[in-house]
């Protein structure tokens, strides 16, 4: 396996009596759209300062990119773009004029500063208002200048923390194609979000933290087949007349791991996804198939079951 592009080992934080981040374990590989999810003081800020360099851990390690934060934490800023829940601009400057002083902290080389300034206007689709003051912005068009600025010194990861909070659907749709254009071009994005199934949408994988303990990590896939049990399958067969000899049949398909029965309905559990043969059995048995159907559990079921066990 490759060099993780963000990986913490054991990473703590603790504040006074209180444990924000507990022996965290995460690796996000490159070109990753990692969903970093968990409720309000579950230690996702916290984790996220830790990466910056913005705090210290308390114990265990952290490493970007193969730098560490706490040692070498302006070669981690330089490679990383950082987008808060607070996007700050000067509001009574232009779209440009807030570039052109990011480009400035980060050393851009004037002659690269407006072209690279152009390209991203016209990539967040904010070209024709580049020279507008950005208090004049709606929070959508400031959303997407945020995108801009931390695309600005070519990150090679990009965090963001719930950068589609508070606009209106077309402009979700908007920020969300730039996380996939991202993903695309190989950035490694870490996407803290409430809004689940837009997580859904955009991560590859997600982590769940809850009291600063990541609870559940996987593909949203993965932590579905966990939440139904024991890494299973759960398919519900209705018939007309669930024979005895149909309940036999089935449970001789290769994959099936119990077979319950009740009144018209045969729930499955199997390793696998195997409705096609079950149909079959059910046909050859001479039963009527009425419905067929597999539970899949969506990143908002999966999210509450490990929230409330936690």
């Amino acid at each position: 396996m490759s060099q993780p592009v963000v990986e913490t080992t054991d990473l703590t934080k603790v504040y006074g009596e209180v444990t924000a981040v507990d022996r965290l374990n995460l690796r996000i590989n490159e070109g990753e759209v990692f969903g970093f999810l968990g409720p309000n003081g579950a230690g996702k800020t916290t984790t996220i300062l830790m990466l910056l360099g913005l705090t210290e851990p308390t114990s265990g390690s952290a490493s970007v990119c193969g730098f560490s934060p706490t040692r070498d934490p302006l070669k981690v800023k330089r490679i990383v773009g950082y987008f808060p829940e607070k996007i700050g601009f000067y509001n009574d400057l232009t779209a440009r004029q807030n570039l052109r002083y990011t480009a400035d902290l980060n050393g851009i080389p004037p002659a690269e500063v407006e072209k690279k300034i152009d390209a991203l206007l016209e990539k967040v689709g904010l070209s024709e208002v580049g020279d507008r003051q950005v208090g004049k912005y709606s929070r959508g068009m400031e959303q997407r200048l945020g995108i801009a600025d931390v695309l600005m010194k070519d990150p090679k990861v990009v965090i963001l923390d719930e950068p589609t909070s508070g606009i209106d659907p077309q402009g979700i749709e908007q920020i969300l194609g730039l996380i996939t254009d991202m993903r695309n071009q190989g950035i490694t994005v870490v996407l803290s979000s409430h809004q689940l199934h837009q997580v859904q949408r955009v991560c590859s994988r997600v982590g769940i933290l809850a009291r600063g303990k990541l609870v559940a990590e996987g593909s949203v896939e993965k932590l579905g087949m966990e939440a139904i049990g024991g890494g299973t399958y759960r398919i519900e067969v209705q018939t007309a007349e669930p024979e005895p000899k149909l309940v036999e049949a089935v449970q001789k398909v290769p994959g099936v791991i119990s077979v319950q029965s009740s009144d018209k309905t045969l729930v499955v559990n199997c390793d696998r996804d195997i409705r096609p043969q079950l149909a079959r059995v059910v046909v050859d048995s001479g039963a009527l198939l009425v419905e067929m159907k597999i539970e899949k559990y969506g990143l908002e079921e999966i999210y509450m079951k490990y929230f409330k066990e936690s």
